[in-house]
């Protein structure tokens, strides 16, 4: 696709997190004003790290507009670090931990909604809401995966930093049970010690799965753009 449209898409998205994330802020929720606040919630934690990583892609395109026909060498260093930390944004936390939340979410919800988004809800969040943060997320990143390529870091390397994020989420998600006596999410108040490790393992386990396929998927895609190119 043309950059100029590649752009305009990637604004659009921004501004949309934007949006959301003024919304779901302006909402006066009892979970907001305890402990850790918003910062508890996977789902909002997801929202900056989208909203921060289609900051950075309008960032890249901005100053590759700029550069554009300029000899600077400095330039085009910073230009490339830019690109850098987009393609490793995508790789480690955009795509792994945006399917995660959006897969995650929603197969609880139609198991039983009351595990993660109890009805009580309802009377908070609109629905549109509800889905500009549990649905939109992955068709925004297949939109930006099949716009543009990225540079994927190393296997070991990706991996390594995908499950020391999932690892930190979850003792930050003990911590604040410890402080408050009380589990961030309902299902874990349903299950015991035993049953939570192995959650806390799968869940490790499956985000680092989304980060395999977000590699794989970006590979097919642009593997798939370079042969019809050629043919």
């Amino acid at each position: 696709m043309a950059l100029i449209p590649s752009q305009i898409l990637r604004v659009a998205i921004l501004l949309s997190y934007f949006s959301i994330l003024c919304n779901y802020k302006a909402i006066d929720m009892p979970a907001h004003q305890t402990y850790g606040g918003s910062w508890k919630f996977l789902t909002f934690i997801d929202l900056v790290i989208q909203a921060v990583f289609f900051g950075v892609c309008v960032l890249t395109d901005l100053s590759s507009l700029l550069t554009k026909g300029s000899a600077s060498m400095e330039q085009e260093r910073q230009l490339r670090k830019l690109i850098g930390l987009r393609d490793w944004m995508m790789a480690v936390l955009a795509f792994p931990v945006g399917a995660f939340v959006v897969t995650m979410f929603w197969t609880l919800y139609v198991y039983d909604r009351d595990l993660v988004y109890p009805r009580l809800l309802d009377n908070f969040i609109p629905q549109w809401l509800n889905h500009g943060m549990h649905t939109t997320v992955l068709p925004f990143l297949i939109i930006e995966m099949r716009t543009t390529y990225h540079r994927y870091p190393s296997r070991t390397c990706g991996l390594f930093a995908v499950c020391m994020f999932a690892v930190g989420y979850v003792v930050w998600m003990c911590w604040v049970h410890s402080m408050t006596g009380v589990w961030v999410y309902p299902l874990l108040e349903h299950i015991g010690p035993m049953a939570r490790i192995l959650f806390f393992i799968c869940l490790t386990a499956l985000i680092s799965v989304y980060y395999v396929l977000g590699e794989i998927l970006n590979n097919y895609i642009w593997d798939s753009s370079k042969s019809k190119l050629k043919g």
